[in-house]
């Protein structure tokens, strides 16, 4: 049983990891692309710790880098300061329909804390919304307009084409009577994570501004932007160029470094982007 090290500690593990023993579970890839995103999950000394591969097709085999894209994000979310899930990698050899595949994946803990059940952000909203109240009103008046603000501005960043509803939750607390936001998580489904080819990658117009998936906004990630007051925009701990080491430092060996560097190019281009759009007030 492998079991994650604490926050900062051996994020990356590069050592293969005999992970042949995860029963893994299917879930459809909700963007309309082909394949499936697989999850397993084992319990740990202090709880369960889950796990989840990147693109799967049963032909081809693991086709995606989304766990690598997802250590990226969780790097970007530190430097930003923004709440968010840890992620570690782990090279690792899994056993997916009785065959053996040498991949990375990528593994976290459980954020609910003693007490709190989960559930999707959609759900809530339908439950407990007002009449003709938007998903964006609803958390509003939730008081979780800044973690939304955050996560609208990071989105943009990374071009997070997949944040429906059940990508974000809703803790629970019944005996304590509390209900929160749960930390973010779940970016796999951004960067160039779209393209299927280095060939492909290398012509992709890195500001873009592609259909995502968006519960409490809209199809466009640029546009999403508006829907942040300016008087409300997130005060963010801002991005260098020295940032570039921070964010890929350690993944050469999980993706070519041509892909490393046009997500580099992607981030640091819609930061300066994002910038230029708070200057101008």
């Amino acid at each position: 049983m492998l079991i994650m090290e604490v926050r900062g500690v051996e994020q990356i593990i590069h050592e293969l990891q005999d992970m042949t023993y995860l029963s893994w579970a299917k879930t459809r890839n909700s963007s309309g692309t082909g394949g499936s995103f697989l999850k397993a999950y084992e319990e740990g000394t202090d709880g369960k710790v889950y796990y989840k591969l990147s693109n799967y097709d049963a032909w081809k085999g693991i086709i995606g880098h989304e766990c690598v894209n997802e250590i990226i994000a969780d790097r970007l979310l530190s430097l930003l300061g923004i709440e968010h899930l840890p992620y570690q990698l782990i090279h690792a050899k899994v056993l997916i329909d009785q065959r053996e595949h040498v991949t990375w994946l990528c593994a976290s803990k459980d954020f609910k804390q003693r007490g709190e059940s989960k559930l999707a952000l959609d759900a809530w909203y339908q439950v407990e919304r007002l009449p003709d109240e938007s998903p964006m009103d609803f958390c509003v008046r939730m008081g979780w307009e800044d973690t939304i603000y955050q996560m609208l501005v990071v989105d943009c960043l990374i071009l997070n084409r997949d944040r429906h509803g059940a990508n974000m939750e809703v803790l629970r607390n019944a005996r304590q009577k509390t209900v929160r936001l749960a930390p973010l998580f779940d970016h796999g489904l951004s960067l160039l994570s779209r393209c299927e080819s280095t060939e492909a990658m290398l012509r992709e117009d890195v500001m873009a501004d592609k259909p995502v998936q968006c519960f409490v906004g809209s199809r466009s990630a640029w546009e999403n932007l508006q829907l942040i007051p300016v008087d409300k925009r997130p005060q963010l701990h801002p991005l260098t160029q020295d940032a570039r080491d921070t964010l890929l430092a350690g993944l050469a060996d999980a993706l070519d470094e041509r892909w490393l560097d046009r997500i580099w190019e992607m981030i640091w281009r819609r930061w300066q982007a994002y910038e230029n759009l708070c200057h101008q007030g």
